[in-house]
């Protein structure tokens, strides 16, 4: 046999030992992790319950899920051991780093835009005639000699009367 046909079988066992080696190291960092188990510890399951940690034995950890429920699991159901900050904040809800009020998002819209006018003469506004103009809040100084330089244009132009025709 020559190395050209050897070299593909070399390299899928390459590749197969180092798919290998990353899963033993995933499933020792695991381990290692429910070993650091205390009592007092919020903890997160494989199936998503968020608890504390009552009481840890070689193979099996008591869980009090809330007041007088508590749980009996097996070491390998512990998805994940959490911070005491990070436990409190999903399941008390408790914030720690609020920066500040403004920076929070209102529940509606509403508080986003910011009007001068009173409820009641932006709805009188709605209701108007399509003579006037509607304020939309935006405030433009080149605006308002356009609409000037609009209406001069339709002066100068002569006024035809109904008998009038251009036609020669």
């Amino acid at each position: 046999m020559s190395l050209v046909t050897l070299l593909p079988f070399i390299v899928l066992i390459g590749a197969m030992f180092l798919m290998t080696r990353s899963a033993k190291k995933k499933q020792q960092q695991a381990e290692q992790m429910r070993n650091q188990m205390q009592p007092g510890s919020g903890v997160r399951t494989i199936g998503g319950m968020y608890a504390t940690v009552k009481e840890v034995s070689d193979d099996t950890v008591l869980l009090d899920a809330g007041p007088g429920v508590e749980l009996l699991f097996a070491k390998n159901a512990i998805g994940a051991v959490l911070s005491d900050d990070e436990y409190n904040r999903i399941v008390h809800g408790i914030e720690h780093d609020l920066k500040s009020d403004a920076d929070i998002v209102p529940d509606d819209a509403s508080s986003l835009t910011e009007t001068d006018e009173p409820a009641a003469e932006a709805s009188d506004a709605s209701g108007a005639s399509d003579d006037k103009r509607v304020d939309l809040g935006k405030k433009d100084a080149a605006e308002e000699p356009a609409d000037s330089a609009a209406e001069t244009k339709a002066e100068e132009q002569p006024k035809k009367a109904d008998g009038d025709s251009d036609a020669k």
